[in-house]
């Protein structure tokens, strides 16, 4: 009894205090009851989250009007495509720019459409059935995966969707893992630095919110915003060369 009381008091002076908790994670996304009635209120990096345009909507993808308003052709030539390219429309809709793209990738390269509506994929599957053409291909994603193989894309193109994304950290993660090493994610959105842009606010994104929202992703290098478009900006990122 004496020795263990002693031993006791011995080690009395060296114990170790208790390590202060871990605080909690700060959580990724935030719900809010008041927000802007287009969105679906929740928010991720002080943006809210739009709603999803549906497959109902498709005829306003295509409307005359569009020509105009976003100049598409201009838009496919900043993206310098080139014949053997794999090229990933994520959120392609009734196929309005994967057409538009496929003669410029030519036989041995592919389009990619992805879409997590298969209605929307069931019209370009249809238009690619009718007008012949071999090098699109639909893809049925989901919310949180766009169901891309890891490292063999060289352009993920996204035309007025990142916006929509429910689960836009989980989709981005999933879509880096896709890109070859030099590989570009293109961001094609409605300026919101620009009140004269007649689009809802939800549907806009400024060049300094894709950036904040990529800098989550340390192997994504901003290289260049295009600011040539009548309504829209094309803010680029490219995947970093692997360190050997």
């Amino acid at each position: 009894m004496r020795t263990s009381l002693l031993f006791a008091i011995f080690l009395a002076p060296f114990a170790v205090a208790d390590e202060p908790k871990a605080k909690p994670a700060k959580p990724r996304y935030v719900m809010k009851k008041t927000h802007d009635p287009n969105g679906i209120g929740k928010f991720y990096l002080d943006r809210e989250i739009a709603q999803v345009m549906g497959y109902q909507g498709a005829g306003w993808l295509e409307r005359p009007e569009r020509e105009k308003e976003e100049n598409p052709k201009k838009l496919i030539d900043a993206l310098g495509l080139k014949a053997g390219m794999v090229v990933a429309d994520v959120g392609a809709g009734s196929g309005f720019h994967a057409f538009r793209m496929a003669p410029l990738v030519g036989d041995k390269g592919k389009i990619l459409a992805v879409d997590i509506q298969q209605e929307m994929l069931d019209l370009i599957a249809a238009r690619a059935k009718k007008e012949k053409v071999g090098n699109v291909e639909p893809v049925l994603g989901t919310d949180k995966d766009p169901k891309l193989p890891d490292g063999t894309v060289d352009l993920i193109l996204m035309v007025d969707v990142y916006h929509e994304f429910e689960f836009p950290y989980e989709m981005t993660e999933k879509m880096v893992a896709a890109l070859k090493p030099g590989g570009r994610m293109a961001f094609v959105e409605f300026r919101e630095e620009d009140p004269e842009v007649p689009i809802k606010l939800v549907h806009k994104m400024s060049e300094r919110q894709v950036i904040k929202e990529m800098a989550e992703f340390p192997a994504l290098e901003h290289t260049k915003t295009v600011k040539t478009l009548p309504w829209q900006h094309i803010v680029i990122f490219t995947r970093k060369a692997e360190k050997k």
